[in-house]
């Protein structure tokens, strides 16, 4: 049976033929390669690695970066992307999405041509996995405090440091580090391979078991000068890289969110108590049209983020204000659709308790509810309440 997610709204009528295209194109490996492996890895803990060449061959890593190998598609059809491989798992988007829009973003976005041209196209073809390693263990929302540091030394320069919650950090070739080098964050392309570079796997997660996420030690580490970015210069430049993420979680969330409800739906209509489907008991069919109602506008708040985005008039309050929305409404449906399936959304037979506990990474990450709320209302009121 062909997946069709609930769009109540009917937005995928607005789509371009190219956007549909994509759509379409990401649809149909989640359906054939993706989904069939997400609850042997998502128990395992590990992620499929098998599958990154058909990744790269859909043209996803770096998919809306022009040029230097990389698909080039606009806004909608990047959030379409993430929007169905986070209908799989929050894993696969988030695998993407560091490959993608930080760690490519990064070097697209304040790398050097020749940096540029020596990496972008062997991080769209896969062959060169990357990570990001901005977080630390004692500074999260407050990264600009961060205690990683970098030192001229003849050629290059020398890192030490520690980061931690690094999405992709034991299987890259490459990190995006961030380090301040005379009191100023900078970003630095180094080679996992390099002396002094080590990456731990933190493997007692409860949420994004599929993903690969590890502390890293940067014990001494040195790199050549043409190793920094330098179009880098403090934490904005970082922060740029993040809201480039923050909109693909914007549409990923609501992919998570559509197939909860798609499972939860068939379930109630199926499932008898009392001698009828429990879909036709009022209070099932209330939390039902609530969380169609809630999806809806989740959806249509990223279809407006990406025609702003599209347009160049996309705002840092917007993202900030669709990434909490969104993140919170996804986890509210794959909590009540859990609640729903009764006894059995505890098992792996159905996905909204495993979205359910992705999203609470989801919720978390790349900003937290708190931080985005304050970033909106220094916007709001001019007055900011986090410093």
């Amino acid at each position: 049976m062909t997946y069709e997610p609930i769009d109540l709204l009917d937005l995928d009528s607005q789509l371009t033929g190219e956007e549909r295209q994509v759509r379409d194109a990401v649809r149909s490996f989640v359906e054939r390669e993706a989904l069939p492996k997400v609850n042997e890895h998502f128990r395992a803990g590990t992620f499929p690695l098998d599958l990154v060449p058909a990744l790269a061959g859909l043209g996803i890593f770096g998919a809306s970066i022009e040029g230097y190998g990389c698909a080039g598609v606009g806004p909608i059809a990047h959030g379409l992307i993430n929007r169905e491989l986070e209908r799989a798992d929050s894993g696969f988007r988030s695998f993407s999405s560091v490959q993608t829009s930080l760690a490519m973003g990064a070097i697209h976005l304040h790398g050097s041509e020749e940096q540029r041209e020596r990496y972008l196209p062997e991080m769209a073809a896969g062959r060169i996995l990357g990570a990001f390693g901005l977080t630390e263990a004692d500074h999260g929302s407050d990264p600009s405090s961060m205690e990683t540091r970098a030192v001229a030394v003849g050629g290059g320069y020398e890192i030490k440091g520690s980061k931690h919650w690094i999405t992709n950090g034991g299987i890259a070739d490459i990190m995006v580090v961030w380090a301040k080098l005379d009191d100023t964050v900078r970003g630095f392309i180094v080679d996992t391979k390099l002396p002094g570079f080590s990456a731990r796997e933190i493997d007692n997660k409860l949420s994004m078991r599929m993903s690969v996420t590890s502390a890293v030690g940067l014990d001494g580490v040195v790199v050549p000068e043409d190793c920094l970015l330098p179009g880098t210069k403090g934490i904005g430049s970082a922060l740029a890289c993040l809201n480039q993420a923050r909109y693909g979680i914007i549409w990923g969330v609501t992919g998570a969110a559509s197939d909860c409800l798609t499972q939860t739906l068939e379930y109630t209509k199926t499932r008898h108590q009392f001698g009828k489907p429990i879909a036709s008991f009022q209070l099932v069919q209330a939390k039902l049209a609530d969380m169609a109602t809630a999806l809806s506008q989740a959806q249509l708040l990223a279809f407006q983020i990406g025609r702003l985005k599209e347009a160049g008039k996309l705002h840092w309050s917007h993202i900030s204000m669709a990434k909490y929305n969104n993140a919170r409404v996804a986890l509210d449906i794959a909590r009540t659709c859990r609640d729903l399936l009764g006894a059995a959304g505890i098992t792996d037979d159905f996905s909204p308790l495993r979205h359910a506990l992705n999203l609470e990474t989801v919720n978390t990450y790349e900003g937290t509810q708190h931080m985005h709320q304050l970033v909106l209302g220094r916007h709001l009121t001019g007055i900011d309440a986090i410093s």
